[in-house]
């Protein structure tokens, strides 16, 4: 005879399958082989800049730079960008001063602003000082590989500058059958435009000369709760000397802005096509 613990588990499990084959059912989009995408009804009017890390929370550092400080000056450029070339877009930001915002806030801003778009902003960094790794990076939300888990932890960490985050974020487990069940019937509808602005955002950095590592699926929180599609974009390694230079300098910062600027025009043009 099953326990009562047992009984209700599996009772919620069926339950939680039924929502999410008809929540799946209601998402219609062409197979990813056929090198179509999805466009009908898709809205696009506010973006959602975010500049990780910030206030108590330097994220990664270089010898003199640290990722706050790049990360909100590369936003803050791309916000101005943004409304110079692209006219009745909406730009929401989650943070425009040396603030920390805790994760679930960021989303919880951008859902609030019914963000159509959310670009998350970051610096990357390696193990060995000074880092010899190059290149920059685009993050989708999926379920990493144990191989891909130690990016996915450093963007992660910020929640532990939180003081109640083992409450606020305990049913958060991406390797339990049940949130890997209802996270995906979510994130099926934004997966594909989320890994599309990846690949534009892949191609206009190449095309700038830059070391591109390519587009990752992984467990990044940030990106998680956002109903909208999502990247984290990790501009480049900020304890490579070389690179933080680079990330620090406005040259630098504004070749950022304007690839991103182009594959935000690409993707709109792509997904609200008729």
């Amino acid at each position: 005879m099953k326990k009562p613990y047992t009984r209700l588990k599996t009772g919620l499990l069926s339950f939680i399958l039924s929502i999410a084959y008809i929540s799946l059912s209601s998402f219609t989009y062409q197979d990813s082989s056929k090198n179509s995408t999805p466009t009908s009804g898709f809205k696009f009017k506010t973006i959602v800049i975010d500049a990780g890390h910030g206030g108590k929370d330097p994220g990664a550092h270089g010898a003199s730079a640290n990722e706050k400080t790049v990360a909100l000056a590369i936003a803050k450029k791309l916000r101005d960008a943004i409304k110079a070339q692209m006219p009745g877009i909406t730009v929401v930001m989650t943070r425009s001063d040396d603030t920390f915002i805790e994760l679930n806030r960021r989303s919880e801003i951008a859902n609030k602003n019914e963000g159509n778009l959310f670009i998350s902003i970051h610096c990357n960094s390696s193990p060995e000082k000074p880092g010899r790794r190059k290149g920059v990076m685009m993050l989708v939300y999926g379920y990493h590989r144990v191989a891909e888990q130690r990016e996915a932890i450093m963007e992660n960490a910020s929640i532990y500058q939180e003081k109640d985050y083992k409450e606020k974020y305990k049913t958060y487990d991406a390797a339990d059958p049940i949130n890997r069940i209802v996270l995906n019937a979510y994130l099926q509808k934004y997966r594909k435009y989320s890994i599309l602005f990846g690949d534009f955002l892949n191609k206009e950095f190449k095309s700038d000369g830059r070391q591109s590592i390519g587009v990752k699926e992984q467990g990044v929180l940030v990106l998680a709760h956002s109903a909208m599609p999502a990247v984290l974009v990790e501009t480049g390694f900020i304890n490579n000397p070389e690179e933080e230079k680079y990330l620090a300098s406005d040259d630098g910062q504004n070749e950022i802005v304007q690839g991103i600027v182009r594959a935000v025009k690409n993707f709109k043009t792509t997904i609200t096509a008729n």
